[in-house]
């Protein structure tokens, strides 16, 4: 049987890599068949990284090359010459071996892989309570400057205008309670 999507997206500060990780550990690798996709990147490997393994590495030629081809199912281009995305070869043979992949993406990458997928897949956005709580969630993690902070709000305004294009959406104000709905809804949505 062929796998599922499930594609997570949520503004920075959201909680949505602790929820995410939180049902890969309680079982969703093994009872759930959760599998990660692996991204291609065009920046170079970082102390351990194996190609294949935590990304496929590719030069800033070869990733515009397959983008000029239309072989990612989402992309974005961070920096210059700095891409990130998800090779639509790599999808399709997660899906073909019968795992359920999940995405933790940005909100554009999210929206192109739902519409990509349709019913395949299941697009969950991670909320915060409000901005004011997001702000002060990125100011404990006290690992960016307040330049960069502002930066990310006003990221996030834009992302939480396209919450309603999401299957689902989880308001993160209490993480235990988000997690157990998190974790419900991809149970359902694998069970159907």
């Amino acid at each position: 049987m062929e796998g599922k999507l499930i594609i997570f997206a949520a503004p920075s500060g959201s909680g949505k890599s602790t929820i995410i990780n939180s049902i890969m550990a309680d079982g969703g690798d093994e009872e759930l068949n959760l599998h990660f996709s692996v991204s291609a990147t065009s920046r170079a490997p970082r102390g351990e990284e194996q190609n294949g393994v935590e990304y496929f590495f590719l030069s800033p030629e070869e990733f515009k090359a397959k983008i000029a081809n239309d072989e990612f199912v989402e992309y974005e281009e961070v920096y210059k010459d700095k891409f990130y995305g998800t090779l639509k070869s790599q999808v399709d043979k997660q899906l073909a071996a019968g795992e359920n992949i999940v995405f933790d993406v940005d909100v554009n990458g999210a929206l192109r892989i739902k519409r990509l997928y349709g019913k395949r897949a299941l697009s969950i956005f991670i909320q915060p309570p409000s901005i004011e709580e997001l702000r002060s969630r990125l100011e404990k993690r006290a690992t960016d400057a307040p330049e960069v902070i502002e930066q990310r709000i006003e990221r996030a305004k834009y992302e939480l205008s396209q919450a309603e294009n999401f299957d689902e959406v989880i308001i993160n104000d209490n993480l235990e309670i988000a997690q157990v709905e998190a974790h419900a809804l991809v149970e359902d949505f694998l069970s159907e």
